[in-house]
């Protein structure tokens, strides 16, 4: 386990791939040459976390301000997310990984769609893990889906106001029946959460390194481990409460 304590690993995982432009330009290489290495490794970290027990672990894969990006990259995105279903599909039943997604689906070109909702559809009785990848996401947006739905059941007086709280709202957001992230990764080196879960991580431990996503690997993920595992959670408790509770 490279020194980890398996008690004390993260259930879930979230990262913010950032990087592969950068990546190709230190390289001069196309820009879409960096996605190509990016999916490396994002087949490096699920592996990865597979091996280490992480339960759940979702990829900012796609946000919904990545549609202003040039149409050729864009195209080239969606041809890479459906190489990598079509390619990855058979690893992930073998070694028992759940796909999911979450964001807002429609807006994907429907070969990529329905790849996608195909490859969930395969993978929905798998239970070792679950990769939740974030495609055409926004927290915000999201937010705000869970808010139109959640006034619709309040005219259908499936809810009152009564019962809207911090335990019942997330019942309305793409991410119910999955725990919030305890640790948020971030690549590049870049200080921010880019409109990524913002509900959900409201007290996630958050690391970030100066490496590039095309270059992130297992012992990159490691160190971040280790980094999250030295930090005490306290979740607005003292340190001496914590110390009082059992276990």
């Amino acid at each position: 386990m490279e020194g980890l304590i398996k008690e004390r690993l993260p259930r879930h995982v979230a990262i913010i791939m950032d990087g592969n432009g950068r990546w190709a330009r230190q390289k001069s290489l196309n820009r879409i040459e960096g996605h190509i290495k990016g999916i490396e490794a994002v087949r490096a970290v699920v592996t990865s976390c597979r091996e280490l027990g992480i339960k759940f672990l979702t990829l900012y894969a796609f946000s919904i301000e990545n549609w202003r990006r040039p149409g050729n990259e864009i195209s080239a995105l969606m041809g890479l997310l459906q190489r990598y279903l079509r390619e990855e599909l058979d690893e992930m039943l073998e070694n028992n990984i759940r796909l999911k997604a979450i964001g807002d689906l429609d807006s994907l070109p429907r070969d990529a769609h329905d790849m996608l909702i195909e490859t969930v559809e395969k993978t929905t009785h798998c239970d070792a893990m679950v990769l939740i990848l974030a495609l055409s996401y926004g927290g915000r947006d999201e937010i705000i889906r869970a808010v139109r739905r959640l006034i619709v059941d309040a005219k259908n007086k499936k809810i009152r106001p009564d019962q809207i709280s911090e335990e019942t709202f997330p019942n309305y957001l793409s991410t119910k029946d999955i725990p919030d992230p305890d640790l948020l990764i971030r690549t590049s080196g870049e200080y921010r959460i880019s409109n990524f879960l913002l509900w959900q991580m409201a007290y996630t431990e958050i690391y970030v390194t100066k490496t590039l996503w095309p270059d992130f690997r297992k012992e990159d993920l490691i160190k971040a481990l280790l980094n999250y595992q030295r930090r005490q959670r306290r979740f607005g408790l003292t340190s001496e409460q914590l110390a009082m509770e059992p276990g």
